[in-house]
Order: C-alpha cells, then structure tokens, then sequence
C-alpha cells in the first residue's frame, strides 16, 4: 500500500531541513509546496509566528470534500525539532533510521508529518471519496506548545475530531489523556555580605532555596503526577553571602485538582522559609502552561482509529501519558483531539531512532483512518 521508497526519501528529505523551534520559515515553505501538490484548495498561515518571536505561523491546509455527508477531521503534526537539529544527516541501517552525527535524528515530529503527507497521497492514488479534511502543521510545540496555543482558531472550528501524530511508541497507541503542566519561577532574596568578614550579617538565598528543596515533593507523585526541578542557580563567589537564588520547576497531572494540589504543595515548600530566615524572601510565580485533557474511550474517534489500525495490521491500544502535545491546546480552543503513535524512539537525545516498519506503518494508519471514515459512513 505505502510506496515505501517515496515516504523513506521524503522523511530524509524533511529531516535534513533545520527547523528550530521558532525557526521554521524553511519548512513551513516546503510543506505549503507539497499540500499545493497534492490539491489542498486553501493554505493559510496565521500570525502566530508573530506572537512568540518567530519567523513562521502556523499552516491549515483545507482539502474540500469530494463527499457529502461524512464527517470533518483533522491530521496535525508540528515543525519545530528540539536542538540540536542542525545538520541531520540520516541513515538507514537493517530496518533502523538514526542520525549519522551528533545531532536528534527529528522524527519528533517529522515521522507525524510524513506519515499525514503519504496518507493524503494514497488518498489522492486511490481516488478515495472523503469529506472535508483539515491538515494542521503547527510552530514552537517544542517547550511550551506556544503555536497550537496561539493559533488562529477562527481556522479550526467546525472540525468534528482530529488526530495529533506526535507520540512515541508503536502505531497503533492512541493516547487519549493527557497532563496538563504548571510552570513554577521562584527567586530567594536574602542579604549580601562578606562571607569571611560577617557572614552573621548576611541572609543566605541558597540555603534557604535548599532548605525549601528538602521538603517538596517531586518525582512520581502518583499515576497521574509527577514533578520535576529543572534549573537552580544563584550566587556570586564563595567569599560573598548570596543574596539571590533562582529556580525553575514544573508540576504535571492527568488530573485537574491533583496538578493544582501539587502546584499549592512546591509554592507552600518555597514560602515556608520566610519564616525561618527573617528578613529573607520567596518571589514565587506560577504560570499555566497548557491544561489537561481526556477523551473517552467511547469516542468516535478513538473507536474510528482502532478499527483502521486493525486495518492496517497493528494492535491497537490506548492509553494515558505523561507528556503535553498539541493535542492539549486543540482539545481546549478547537476540536477532540486524540494522539497517535509514530514510532519515534529516544527522542530528544542524540540515540533518537525510528523503525523504517513503523515509519510505514504510520503511514498507512493515516490512509486507513480516510478509508474507515467512508465505510463508517455507509458509503
């Protein structure tokens, strides 16, 4: 079904193309070029670019319908890769695609969007009758999901659900909830002076952010939650007293009330040593990243894209993750989204790898996905 060769070449080909986040303007040219090709009738860029310091917004792409009365569905993917994604050169080595350097190989997320562009050209071969079909490539999902965030929704309304290709593991997962995220910036101010002189003058910011550390919970706090303390910092010399200690942490949860719990419990560990180091103070904010989201298994949705995978030959499964995607945002603003397996593996790392079986069998999950809204339909 997938012309392997074709959809091997083009992943290479988007891969190789440096797509920081916030720097997609290269991309996002080449993807306008190939859904021209394959007959999208309208390809809008938003200003969302604009919004985050970028030099590129989103794309929406809208196929028309060749087919009343079928539903409207959307395939997203973003364009942004983490660093380093500076001249990847990929290999392809007994079913195994890496990234020859010292560089990610991309597959976050150019296996998602390889996969939508091969399914729509085998939609496109097939001549397959289908409703309206919305294709969303979105900036900066990259650290924070800012482009999906800031997307001009007035371009993703009336879509019935859509499917976010950007998760790890083997096609045929479906991820259906999802946590939502809180930034946590918190800065100690305690008092100057000279360690070796008067250190008895002086308000240690280090020792009160350590003494704050010492009692919050982070980790895996359960099922739904975990916490993390990402970047710490602060001081001058051994010889000064710090004044100043600086902090970045994030909480997560699949579950509302737990991630505002766990939110209150970080804030409550860094305000209580005001009281312990008098004169010192905790500057705490705390900053909604993106919220969290569950859809039911029931969903037609989920229920469309078990019955294509099955289709395709995968096993089809679902469950929750721990991770954000634009799936987040789209499911607040926009439409049900649920997320689907790429294969990509070790992403964010230099040992990133995907499957070239799983490159294709992305692929022809989208087309199957096209094919069973049809037959759902009756036609």
């Amino acid at each position: 079904m997938v012309n392997q060769e074709r959809m091997l070449n083009e992943f290479f080909e988007l891969v190789r193309i440096p797509c920081h986040t916030g720097q997609e303007r290269e991309i996002a040219d080449l993807l306008k070029q190939k859904l021209r090709a394959l007959g999208a009738s309208s390809i809008k860029e938003d200003n969302a670019g604009d919004a985050i310091g970028g030099n590129a917004g989103n794309l929406v792409a809208t196929f028309a319908p060749t087919m009343e009365g079928l539903p409207t569905i959307a395939f997203t993917a973003h364009m942004d890769s983490v660093e380093p994604c500076a001249g990847i050169e990929p290999v392809l080595n007994d079913g195994v695609i890496t990234s020859a350097g010292d560089t990610i190989l991309g597959g976050d997320d150019k296996s998602g969007v390889a996969a939508i562009l091969e399914g729509l050209r085998l939609m496109k071969e097939q001549q397959l009758p289908h409703g309206k079909i919305v294709i969303i490539f979105c900036i900066a999902e990259e650290g924070g999901l800012r482009g999906s965030k800031h997307i001009d929704t007035s371009l993703t309304q009336g879509i019935d659900y859509g499917f976010v290709m950007d998760s790890s593991g083997a096609p045929g997962e479906i991820v259906n909830s999802a946590p939502g995220q809180n930034a946590i910036r918190a800065t100690m101010k305690g008092r100057r002076s000279h360690a070796g002189v008067a250190p008895e003058d002086g308000i240690n910011a280090i020792v009160m952010m350590g003494t704050a550390l010492a009692r919050m919970p982070y980790g895996r706090i359960d099922e739904e939650t975990t916490a993390n303390i990402g970047f710490i910092d602060g001081g001058i010399a051994t010889n000064i007293v710090a004044d100043e200690c600086r902090l970045q942490a994030e909480a997560r949860s699949r579950n509302a009330d737990k991630l505002q719990a766990q939110t209150d419990a970080m804030v409550a560990a860094l305000k209580s040593v005001e009281s312990e180091f008098p004169g010192g103070h905790a500057e705490v904010e705390v900053v909604q990243v993106y919220r969290p989201y569950t859809i039911a298994e029931d969903h037609p949705s989920i229920r469309l894209a078990k019955r294509a995978a099955e289709k395709a030959g995968l096993t089809a499964t679902v469950k929750g993750t721990g991770g954000g995607s634009d799936a987040n945002n789209f499911n607040l603003h926009s439409f049900p989204a649920v997320v689907l397996a790429t294969g990509m593996s070790k992403v964010h790392t230099v040992d990133e790898f995907l499957l070239e079986a799983h490159l294709y069998q992305t692929g022809e999950w989208v087309y199957r996905i096209l094919e069973e809204v049809l037959h759902t339909a009756g036609h």
